[in-house]
């Protein structure tokens, strides 16, 4: 493991739980877990335990590594968690931004029991073709590889994808597109667009205990 792949948890003091494990934004190269922690609020007031997720950020790593970190922490969850007091009932994973694609390209994954993806980024290509890649340094190979809009699997935990109506317009794009590829390819998607939210304040609604997205997270939790 290398330095930044560590997870935070919070327990709500439930037996067997559902876990929300959360995945930070920041483009895949700013920002950390710790940042977020605020927004645990919202899961553990609706009876989840919480765990954090860090990973390295570019351009010390590529972004496949990243994939390959967070894949990593999920399987912990689920082995090592029970041990932590979490990972017992249903897992839920989440994230926002850069988060919300990782938590896409967990989404096959038999650990996995939901998603919920909060304004994330689905076709990577953009990416590569603006001053984001000087750190991410994207081939086109690479950004297609970690694009989960081209990689949509045979089997797929269900997911919600949700953005703020007051988002940059691609960032918009790239919920519905993502959304109406899942559908058109069978796969469990849900789209929940928030009215006038933009991309900052739409994590309001994850930390507040009456969030949208808190109930959101909750509802994914029991099934």
């Amino acid at each position: 493991p290398r330095p930044r792949n560590k997870i935070d948890l919070y327990r709500c003091g439930k037996a067997k739980a559902p876990l929300f494990a959360f995945i930070h934004g920041g483009y895949w190269q700013r920002n950390a877990k710790e940042t977020f922690a605020c927004t645990a609020a919202g899961p553990l007031a609706n009876g989840m335990d919480v765990a954090f997720l860090g990973y390295t950020l570019c351009p010390d790593v590529t972004l496949s590594e990243i994939v390959a970190e967070i894949a990593a922490a999920v399987r912990w969850l689920r082995r090592e968690g029970p041990r932590h007091g979490v990972g017992e009932g249903r897992l839920v994973v989440s994230g926002w931004s850069a988060g919300g694609h990782l938590t896409a390209t967990t989404l096959a994954m038999d650990e996995v029991d939901a998603g919920l993806a909060i304004s994330g980024i689905y076709d990577v290509e953009p990416c590569r073709l603006n001053y984001l890649n000087d750190n991410l340094r994207l081939t086109a190979e690479e950004a297609a590889r970690t694009s989960p809009i081209l990689h949509l699997p045979k089997k797929s935990a269900a997911v919600v994808l949700t953005y703020g109506t007051g988002e940059l317009p691609e960032l918009q794009r790239q919920s519905v597109d993502y959304h109406k590829a899942r559908r058109t390819a069978g796969l469990p998607s849900e789209l929940l667009p928030l009215e006038g939210l933009n991309h900052f304040s739409i994590m309001d609604e994850l930390e507040a205990k009456d969030g949208a997205l808190a109930k959101a997270a909750a509802k994914l939790g029991v099934g």
